[in-house]
């Protein structure tokens, strides 16, 4: 058995009986140059690491017979690459556990309470020439007060597809429509709605941290990935699992104190 180099790349050459005991070496990049008439049987055990192919200790040849040789080229994944890989990995994970959480604030915003705001308004969408659009996108939304909500569309033809909107959605509340502008009083929150939107709160805050669970059985899905493919260790995976809990317990609490805030809000008022 011989070992060489070219352009930096392993060149391993060894004895086999057939094509069939050409085993694919895990994690590596396996081609097959050249072949000729079997031999007797050969054995062979081969070690790889990323930074640097190497072949084992156990290496064990029997039998006569004249060489048959073949030349295989074998890469590994640079550090680099893998480190480029893990990067992506986490800064995927990253951008959507922010992305579940912007998700759950807006939710959250748009959810009534006993002070007007005008992200309550957030979700409504008003059918505009046949087409669905923001209704913040056609009005100008202000609070004059802590009780009501004055809308002016900047187009008064759609003063009535706004006030069908507004009366199709859960806000509960009646709009006034004037001919000029909408008006939307608010009335105080009864117990029994509070302990409805309370619940409303909760589930929204449940299926956030399922979203985050999803997330972050992809990205260890990923790393598993990876491990199968020999640019990762076990020990790597492990540490990489720590880290991506670390995290997600760090968004996790962010949700739980979203939810308290508007737990709060929702009772204060």
């Amino acid at each position: 058995m011989a070992a060489s180099t070219a352009q930096s790349i392993p060149i391993l050459r060894f004895r086999a009986n057939d094509s069939k005991s050409l085993v694919s070496l895990p994690g590596s990049c396996l081609r097959v140059v050249a072949s000729d008439k079997a031999s007797s049987a050969r054995a062979i055990a081969c070690s790889l690491r990323s930074d640097n192919p190497w072949l084992g200790a156990g290496v064990k040849l029997s039998g006569g017979g004249g060489p048959v040789v073949k030349r295989v080229v074998i890469r590994s994944a640079t550090i680099e690459e893998i480190e480029a890989e893990k990067s992506a990995i986490e800064k995927d994970v990253k951008s959507k556990m922010e992305k579940t959480i912007e998700t759950l604030r807006t939710s959250f915003n748009s959810i009534r309470t006993g002070r007007a705001n005008v992200a309550m308004l957030d979700k409504i969408e008003v059918e505009y020439y046949g087409s669905p659009v923001s209704l913040k996108s056609i009005a100008q939304i202000s609070t004059p007060d802590g009780t009501s909500l004055l809308l002016q569309p900047y187009d008064k033809s759609s003063l009535k597809a706004i006030e069908k909107a507004i009366v199709n959605s859960d806000l509960g509340v009646t709009p006034n429509n004037d001919g000029d502008v909408i008006r939307l009083s608010l009335p105080p929150l009864t117990s029994e709605r509070r302990k409805e939107l309370t619940k409303v709160v909760a589930k929204q805050s449940e299926d956030g941290k399922v979203a985050l669970r999803n997330i972050r059985r992809d990205a260890l899905k990923s790393y598993d990935k990876l491990e199968k493919e020999k640019k990762l260790s076990e020990d790597n995976v492990k540490d990489l699992s720590s880290d991506l809990q670390k995290l997600i317990d760090t968004y996790m609490k962010k949700v739980e104190d979203l939810c308290k805030q508007k737990e709060k809000v929702t009772f204060c008022y």
